[in-house]
């Protein structure tokens, strides 16, 4: 049985309705929660480098960085420092952030998708043009 915490992931970009994202925490210090690895289960450099963007660009982060152990693993190591915050709650904040993202994203795409299938057909001439 694997432990951990299981975080609820709608990861739009896979068209994917809703998945779980298994995280497991590998490392971290009891009294200073502040640096924590996590583990990511099944999954590659597509949600690593995802995750690792988001949260980069959260001030509250001093340091995030993820690895790949070995190529034939499927798991991803991502470690966190903040500047104060328990890890933890600023990857959620993350994986929160990311999923916002995709949510515009899969929006905006399905949007382009519907207003280029509601267009007339284009008429072309016989030699094929407009």
């Amino acid at each position: 049985m694997r432990k951990g915490f299981i975080v609820q992931l709608c990861f739009p970009i896979l068209f994917v309705l809703s998945s779980e994202l298994y995280l497991k925490m590998e490392h971290g210090s009891i009294t200073d929660q502040r640096s924590s690895t996590f583990s990511l289960l099944d999954e590659d450099h597509t949600l690593a480098n995802s995750v690792r963007f988001t949260l980069n660009q959260d001030p509250r982060v001093e340091f995030c960085g993820y690895s790949i152990p070995h190529p034939s693993e499927n798991r991803v190591n991502i470690r966190v420092q903040t500047t104060g915050d328990p890890a933890k709650d600023v990857l959620k904040d993350a994986l929160q952030n990311l999923m916002v993202t995709c949510q515009h994203v899969r929006g905006t795409f399905d949007k382009a998708v519907a207003d280029y299938k509601a267009r007339p057909p284009m008429e072309m001439d016989a030699d094929g043009q407009n």
